[in-house]
């Protein structure tokens, strides 16, 4: 029992001999364990993030102008500009089938507001159907007031942060720029984490009036019965006329698509960081070897055998991969959210909602694979302390 505390005791005191060179190490693995958990992390919460934004859509098919695939998927996420229109009468023909269980109509509308800041900006407007969208948006909650009392009322229900830049609340009215219309807040909704946050949304046939766009729409939500067979109801839409079908699997196809080229990037610098950890392990440790050639084969002289040895630079390994696994798991702990910042500038589309998911049970994966890697690396140089000749060494001069 003696024997084994003095292994640990001779291996972690030895760390201690080069304290520049061991913090050098623990630093490179807790920057490759940083990024090991990131990763993992990123993989987790970005497919839950996007999940979430498609879960709040409401409804599992959008119908759409036809148009590029990729502004059909920011309208149903964001919000996109260079919007098309399709005759409101197409609803009629989607509610023939069968498959279709309910069915809200949008009409969205853009436009400048000069008193926006220096540059101005972009005030987005929402024509919904004040009976079936809110059914289908059933997540949003109101913070102050309701939806509107009237289908054609200038009226409005102010997203949470739209009515936090424009000052608004309850009973406020407000102006649409250029169109010298004024209309009345009738509700503010609470943070949802959505793009609905951002929007200002006004009964349909309001929107159609003031934009001139009556008897059109930019898109309509389909909400599908539960044992309908989505790929029939695809096909039959596909049949109408100018129009664009987009289901949630495929948005989720084409934004992942999107995220592949970034995620490659990111799993070929954790595993350039891994190799340099390890080859920082393996490069520490057989220096601490060769050091002490000669102080290895008095131990071995004084009856420590080779699996004795073999141990003890083991566990040097073990507690720099440990020590660096600990910090590196810190350090993603207590950085998430910059990471989180750091993903967004990077890929071309993020959903709402946290991207980087971490938790202990990651944190514990993460480290049982940083001490899998330094055990693998501590093999050679463990191994070649085993194999020290305590006569030679002895005579040696530790080269």
């Amino acid at each position: 029992m003696t024997k084994k505390i003095n292994i640990y005791q001779v291996a972690y005191k030895n760390l201690l001999r080069k304290k520049t060179r061991t913090g050098l190490t623990i630093l490179g693995i807790g920057l490759s364990a940083w990024v090991l958990i990131s990763l993992l992390g990123f993989n987790r919460g970005y497919e839950a993030a996007l999940n979430k934004d498609i879960d709040n859509m409401g409804f599992q098919v959008l119908v759409t102008a036809k148009g590029c695939p990729y502004e059909a998927a920011t309208l149903m996420l964001k919000g996109g500009t260079g919007l098309r229109y399709m005759k409101e009468s197409i609803l009629a023909d989607i509610l023939k089938h069968k498959e279709v269980e309910r069915l809200t109509p949008q009409l969205m509308a853009a436009i400048f507001d000069p008193n926006k800041g220096e540059s101005g900006g972009i005030n987005a407007y929402l024509g919904v159907d004040p009976v079936t969208f809110p059914a289908m948006k059933s997540y949003l909650k109101f913070k102050q007031g309701g939806w509107f009392t009237d289908p054609t009322a200038l009226e409005a229900v102010v997203g949470y942060e739209a009515a936090e830049l424009e000052q608004r609340e309850v009973g406020d009215k407000m102006l649409i720029p250029e169109k010298n219309i004024e209309f009345k807040v009738v509700g503010i909704l609470a943070r949802s984490g959505t793009a609905d946050d951002g929007t200002i949304f006004m009964p349909l046939k309001t929107v159609q009036k003031i934009f001139d766009k009556e008897g059109l729409i930019t898109a309509a939500g389909i909400k599908v019965n539960k044992d309908a067979n989505m790929t029939e109801l695809e096909n039959k839409l596909y049949d109408l006329p100018d129009v664009q079908v987009v289901s949630m699997a495929q948005v989720k196809n084409t934004i992942m698509s999107l995220v592949s080229t970034a995620k490659v990037m990111v799993f070929s610098i954790a595993l350039i960081a891994i190799l340099i950890a390890m080859l920082g392990v393996i490069n520490t440790i057989l220096m601490s070897v060769l050091e002490r050639y000669q102080e290895i084969g008095i131990i071995k002289s004084m009856g420590a055998m080779p699996w004795d040895v073999f141990r003890m630079i083991w566990t040097e390994t073990v507690i720099l991969c440990l020590l660096g696994g600990v910090i590196g798991i810190g350090i993603a702990f207590a950085l998430s959210k910059i990471t989180d910042i750091l993903i967004r500038r990077l890929l071309p589309y993020t959903p709402t909602g946290s991207l980087i998911s971490i938790d202990s049970q990651l944190g514990f994966i993460t480290l049982g694979v940083v001490l899998g890697i330094g055990l693998l690396s501590g093999i050679y140089p463990a191994w070649r302390a085993a194999r020290v000749r305590p006569l030679e060494s002895i005579r040696s001069e530790g080269d």
